[in-house]
């Protein structure tokens, strides 16, 4: 890993990038290969070009600074660590999908300095970053949005300007995915229908391209759900958290977010069953299952192990659990969260008897559960 030591002061053409996820790593490479000066800095230490320290040396050596951290509190505290080092030459960048209220607290720290503020939050995923061809919804006042144009222009293919009121961004774009996820997981239930029916899948694909129901999202995703390629372009954790914070805004304004519930509990049951890392699509994984447990034998449903970690250790977990299921034979499906909430299971294995479900129903219709 190379460490840089700050420069005595920053210069117009550097930028800063704070955060190599996915999208950082892929924005901050896309800018060098158009020839800007990139300074990166991440939580975990990566062996990347140009790794400073901290995000106060970042602003010492880069006037523009651009956010790609991953959720509100992140968001916050990299604010705080700019902080002192900030100065009416700055430009910060903040490109995380947060609450609305957490980007104008974002704002408020950095314009407490005097620096200017830009807010800026995305759709594309991975490849759209790696290409360049992101498309950004931005705040701001006139001024900062015309000297941020040159580096977003460098990422994206589209600009589009919401308004002068830091948080209508991010309102925008905590939208676009509620549609987004929903959109994922009525796919999943389709393609369910159609392989209960013993229809293949692949003429449901072909269907859909020619519907008006078709879009850019489910060209990308539907044929990786029927591959199980589950590749994170954007992650589980991420789309929940997204989820989350509309369902937030939804109590907030009185709003039934019903089919925006549905989603992020979909989301939820899948971290808890440990694929927090792989791409939202997983939702699918639920229901495209290859083959049904024969009659009269047991059905084994194992309790992910407990996860302490975040990042590589969830993925690495994900990973080896996958190579296990592939081992042992067809991928079964796991239960629901509220059926093994309400079992009282523990990291225990837990086994359905057969004819489990029909005693079960029997039992509620008499009044016994």
């Amino acid at each position: 890993m190379e460490r840089l030591k700050p420069m005595s002061h920053a210069t117009r053409k550097n930028i800063g990038v704070i955060g190599l996820g996915i999208i950082g790593r892929g924005v901050s490479g896309n800018l060098r290969r158009k020839g800007f000066p990139v300074y990166v800095w991440n939580r975990s230490p990566r062996s990347v070009p140009n790794f400073v320290g901290s995000p106060g040396e970042v602003a010492e050596i880069c006037n523009y600074i651009q956010i790609f951290v991953s959720d509100d509190d992140a968001l916050l505290q990299t604010a705080q660590q700019l902080g002192e080092r900030l100065t009416p030459r700055h430009l910060v960048l903040a490109h995380s999908t947060v609450a609305p209220d957490s980007m104008r607290a974002a704002a408020e720290i950095v314009e407490r300095r005097r620096a200017r503020f830009v807010e800026a939050p995305f759709t594309g995923s991975k490849t759209a970053a790696e290409k360049g061809e992101l498309v950004f919804y931005v705040c701001g006042n006139d001024a900062a949005l015309r000297d941020a144009r040159p580096i977003l222009e460098a990422s994206s293919k589209e600009i589009i300007e919401i308004g002068p009121t830091i948080g209508q961004a991010s309102a925008i774009k905590v939208a676009t995915n509620m549609v987004t996820a929903a959109s994922i997981q009525a796919a999943a239930e389709a393609l369910a229908l159609v392989q209960a029916l013993g229809l293949p899948l692949e003429k449901f694909l072909e269907a859909m391209r020619s519907n008006a129901s078709h879009s850019t999202t489910l060209a990308m995703k539907l044929p990786k759900m029927l591959s199980r390629d589950f590749e994170p372009h954007f992650s589980v954790k991420h789309m929940l958290k997204d989820m989350q914070i509309a369902n937030q805004i939804g109590l907030s304004n009185y709003l039934d977010l019903g089919v925006t519930a549905a989603a992020r509990d979909q989301l939820l049951e899948q971290m808890h069953w440990g694929h927090g890392d792989d791409d939202y699509s997983v939702v699918a994984r639920k229901y495209l299952h290859e083959a049904a447990p024969v009659a009269g034998e047991e059905l084994q449903l194992e309790e992910p192990e407990e996860q302490t970690g975040a990042g590589e250790s969830i993925a690495s977990s994900a990973e080896t659990k996958t190579q296990s299921r592939q081992d042992a034979g067809p991928e079964v499906s796991p239960a629901p969260l509220t059926s093994v909430a309400s079992s009282g299971a523990s990291n225990e294995t837990t086994r359905l008897r057969p004819g489990f479900f029909k005693q079960l129903l029997s039992r509620l219709s008499s009044g016994k559960e």
